[in-house]
This record gives C-alpha cells, structure tokens and sequence, in this order.
C-alpha cells in the first residue's frame, strides 16, 4: 500500500477543521501510487483524496501541479480538482508533510486497455493539451534527455543482470537519441501530463470518465506526451506492439488536434525516447529502493523489451500512423 505517513483520527479532525467540507465518516490508505501516501476520505459531504507529499516530491512543484488540475477543471477536463481551505489555500500541513485535498474522480483504470480505450485516450489527452494551451504555467521537464546519461552510469552492471549485453544496448540507444532528438523550439510545446499509464486514466463503463496524478507534469513538447502514452498503452502483455491500438490512440488525438508534419517526423525518436525515460527511472529504483521498502519497483526489463522494438522502428507508420507524413 502507498503510504509512507499514517494520519490518526486526532490529527485528520484537527486538519478538517481548515476546511468546510463536512466531518469524516470513512477514511483508507489507497494502494495505487508510489511516490506519496494517499488516502481515500469520505465526510458528511462528499468523498475526496488526500495526499500528503512525501520525500522526493520537491514542495516548490506543488502550485505548479495543482494549478493544472485547478486549469483543466475549470476548463471542463474531467480532473480533480483542489479544495479550498477556509482560507483560501489548497496547500496545508499534516505530520509535517505538505498535504491537499482533492475532489474525487469516478472511474476504474483498465488493466488491458482494448482499442477503442486506445483511441478514447489519445482524443482525452489533445483535448487536456487544448485546455492548458492557454496556461502561463511552467516547469521544466527534469526527466528528459540530458538527465539519461546520469541516471545510467553506474548501473550498467545491474542492467547486464536483467539481459545480456543490455547495457552496451542502452549506450548505443543513448548516443541514437542524442543524434535524433527534435528541436523542442521546432514542435509545438505547452503542459504535458508526462505519465499518462492506464492507471492513471478513469472509465465509467466503456466511456472515459478522467485522468488523475499530475506530479510529472511539465512543459515540454506535446508530442512527447503521445510518445509515452503509446508506450503505455499500446504494448501487449509478451513485449509485442498491438499497431493497431497505436493507430487508433493516434487517430483519436489527431481528430481532437491534428499533428504538425514535424510532430510526425520526430514521433519515433519521442517513442524511443520515452521508452528510454521509464527504462531508467525503473532500473533507478530497481537498484536503489531497499528490500524493505513498503512499494516494490516495477522492473525495468518491460521497458527494456520496448527498447527493442523502437530499435527497428524509423517512421510513424511502423507505429500504426496511416496518413499521409512527407519526406518520412
């Protein structure tokens, strides 16, 4: 279960009082997530989510991710919203961590997202990049590229111990990246969730009822956004690319906000480099989250499988994309 900080009833009592959202009658650590204790709270009133932000969230980050979900729900995006206090902050203090209370978002993520989800998703996520095309928020994507090469060295051992000769794999995918990746200032560039995964998407039935979890959340290249959702999404369970959800999770963003001919061109090296992303931060935490740790890291040998197919890839049709791509 992600939660890192118990909450006793004294001090959730005292923590509701900022607010005027009713008493609690039900109050659960939630499973899902790994990087803060959250906690499903049920008052008198309505049921929230409180997270109570932990270690490696970086406090400073915190306006910046609830004005997302405060600028997409105002616009209508299906999103939790922050609440409140009396007065007038969404950010307070619980057992010393920073904390917030958000709205709660019905839905069930999908465990195997089948196509049309793909395709619900890819439409969800262009109209997510509409609503904060106007935002003046910012902050820079710490995860991208230039971080790769510090986040790999010293860990090549570990990642020959998943597969044979992978770390001379990554090097060479390293330096393949260093040559191929876009110019930002050449695509459009605005608010990307930066971890759009099937866990954190919501349904209701067959239709999508919302994204949750903003705490990747950056300014960066749109396209990127689509890069690591079809990652996300568009893999079957054995490592094999389902091409036909990729063309479908395209389809559904490219009829909410059609790709530029550049977008397009850098797609497959924004694929690849996503893979490369969540290929390092999992063999990060695959080598440094101690034994006893209460989450176990999701290993990184998925994404190293990814790694391969992108490896073979060079356009956007290897990837299901059927219009027309000049000069690709």
């Amino acid at each position: 279960m992600a939660v890192y900080t118990e909450v006793d009833d004294e001090a959730l009592g005292a923590f509701l009082h900022l607010y005027d959202i009713g008493e609690a009658v039900a109050f659960k650590g939630v499973a899902e997530g790994v990087e803060n204790s959250n906690y499903l709270l049920e008052t008198t009133q309505a049921r929230f989510i409180l997270t109570l932000y932990e270690k490696r969230v970086n406090p400073d980050d915190l306006p910046f991710f609830m004005g997302v979900m405060d600028t997409l729900s105002d616009a209508g995006f299906p999103s939790p919203q922050p609440v409140k206090a009396k007065d007038g902050s969404i950010l307070q203090t619980l057992n010393d961590r920073p904390a917030a209370i958000v709205t709660f978002l019905k839905g069930m993520s999908p465990r195997r997202p089948d196509v049309d989800q793909c395709r619900q998703i890819g439409a969800a996520m262009a109209r997510m990049h509409k609503a904060l095309s106007a935002s003046k928020l910012s902050r820079p994507n710490d995860l991208s590229l230039p971080a790769w090469p510090a986040l790999f060295e010293g860990r090549e051992e570990t990642a020959n111990s998943l597969a044979p000769n992978l770390a001379a794999l990554i090097a060479g995918d390293l330096e393949r990246l260093q040559d191929q990746w876009p110019d930002p200032a050449q695509l459009p560039q605005g608010v990307i969730h930066a971890d759009l995964f099937p866990d954190n998407a919501f349904f209701l039935g067959e239709h999508f009822s919302g994204v949750i979890d903003y705490y990747f959340a950056c300014h960066d290249m749109l396209a990127y956004d689509v890069a690591i959702a079809l990652n996300a999404w568009c893999f079957e369970a054995r490592g094999e690319f389902n091409m036909t959800k990729g063309k479908a999770l395209m389809a559904g963003y490219d009829g909410e906000r059609a790709f530029t001919e550049a977008e397009l061109k850098a797609l497959p090296a924004l694929i690849h480099g996503a893979a490369m992303r969540f290929f390092l931060t999992r063999l990060v935490d695959w080598t440094d989250t101690p034994a006893d740790a209460l989450v176990r890291p999701k290993n990184p040998v998925e994404y190293a499988e990814k790694l391969g197919f992108h490896r073979m890839a060079h356009s956007v049709t290897d990837y299901g994309y059927d219009g027309a791509v000049t000069g690709v």
